[in-house]
């Protein structure tokens, strides 16, 4: 017989993370970033005393080193004891970043709290506030950085558990945008047993299938500007019959965006801030009272394309821009609620007759029309890309920025390179 229990999902709190990039920024904003993932998990146990929950699931990564710091380490003590104040248990995984063997300092043992070895896979009961059993919590830690076993292959439920929860960090279906550590199938998970995972490893949350549910909950705080949006956790409200509801909790106290500025009919410099300081107005009215890190792509095309072009001169750009956010009120050494703009980049294309191109027959107009062949046909637009960067794939450090490209779409960036080039050589042939 099943009861309803409430717990909290959350996983990837990389504490005491290392912002690189910031030499330019002011140090408010750099003590903000430094402190953030720790700002994150307070406020984590506020959510979690405040949602009353029974339990709090980690599913790894809680520290960014193997060999974390002993600040991350007492911070993590300190707030595992305060969810024990208030009878919410602890249930713990370590995934790739903090594995079982790095170093550590040492913490008695806390009564309510516990982490799940890598040894074997184990379950142990998850209980209510009341006493009552609520279910059982599954796990395994990674005992190295790099696990390319398919742990979720030795779970198994166990018989007398009224509700089954499975912790695991690992990568479901291959995602590109992570290393394939503890690699499974959604289908496999989805025919375990298990009435939930909760899933680590990737940061974006993501409800990957329901009944059962096979849940990312994402990241706790952003670290880069690729990390956009809301961070948080999963609220978890599990009925008598065992209905599932997820409540999404925004924790994190730095917030990432990106934001996309059309260069269309701006012809003068003062006109573009004016549609760049907008945008951020914007931004910063959807960030919930946070701080805001954005990173501004000028696209489109327009007069300007020429002088944006040049890397001087876009400098020139983002530096008047923080001098204005600054001016209107959102200057970090004044405003907990600031605003710094991280970085400006163009994406922008010179000023072009599309249809004229369009019917044109030149080597111009033949790339124009495969652009937006492209465009239209992401299949074949991933595969050219695919083509394209397969021999970067040999090499660490550009298989990790392809890694990092696939996140805004092989399509888009696809096409958008074959419109722009196609742009550029238009031009060429108008000045012959």
């Amino acid at each position: 017989m099943s009861v309803p229990f409430r717990f909290i999902h959350a996983a990837d709190l990389h504490l005491d993370s290392p912002f690189k990039g910031l030499g330019e920024a002011p140090p408010a904003v750099r003590q903000a970033l430094a402190d953030s993932t720790f700002e994150a998990l307070r406020r984590l146990t506020a959510a979690a005393v405040s949602a009353k929950a029974d339990f709090v699931l980690l599913a790894g990564d809680l520290f960014d080193a193997a060999d974390r710091s002993l600040r991350a380490q007492a911070v993590l003590h300190q707030q595992w004891a305060k969810l024990r104040e208030h009878g919410i248990g602890v249930y713990v995984i370590h995934g790739n970043h903090d594995p079982l063997s790095g170093q550590r300092a040492r913490f008695a043992e806390m009564e309510g709290v516990h982490v799940f070895g890598a040894e074997q896979y184990e379950g142990r009961p998850a209980y209510r506030k009341d006493g009552e059993l609520a279910a059982f919590v599954y796990g395994m830690s990674y005992v190295r950085r790099a696990v390319t076993d398919n742990l979720a292959a030795r779970y198994r439920p166990a018989a007398a558990a009224p509700f089954h929860i499975a912790l695991l960090h690992g990568n479901v279906d291959g995602d590109p945008s992570h290393d394939p550590y503890a690699p499974c199938t959604l289908g496999e998970l989805a025919g375990a047993g298990f009435d939930y995972w909760a899933l680590g490893h990737v940061h974006d949350r993501r409800v990957l299938h329901t009944y059962p549910h096979v849940v990312y909950s994402g990241n706790t705080q952003g670290r880069h500007p690729r990390e956009t949006g809301a961070k948080g956790c999963y609220i978890v409200d599990v009925a008598a019959d065992k209905a599932v509801e997820l409540t999404f909790a925004p924790l994190d106290a730095v917030r990432w965006t990106a934001i996309q500025v059309e260069i269309a009919g701006v012809r003068e410099e003062a006109a573009l801030l004016d549609r760049l300081e907008a945008a951020c107005d914007m931004a910063a009215a959807e960030a919930e009272d946070r701080p805001l890190m954005a990173t501004l792509t000028l696209t489109g095309a327009g007069p300007l394309h020429a002088r944006l072009t040049e890397a001087s001169y876009r400098v020139d750009l983002l530096h008047a821009l923080r001098e204005r956010s600054a001016a209107s009120g959102r200057d970090p050494e004044a405003n907990e609620a600031w605003l710094w703009v991280y970085n400006l980049e163009a994406g922008t294309m010179p000023e072009t007759d599309l249809a004229r191109l369009d019917g044109e027959d030149s080597f111009a107009g033949e790339l124009y029309r495969l652009a937006r062949r492209i465009a239209a046909d992401p299949e074949e637009s991933r595969t050219l890309a695919a083509e394209a960067m397969a021999p970067m794939n040999d090499h660490p450090q550009l298989r990790r920025l392809l890694r990092e490209w696939r996140l805004t779409g092989e399509e888009e960036m696809v096409s958008r390179a074959a419109l722009r080039l196609a742009g550029m050589l238009a031009t060429e042939e108008e000045s012959e």
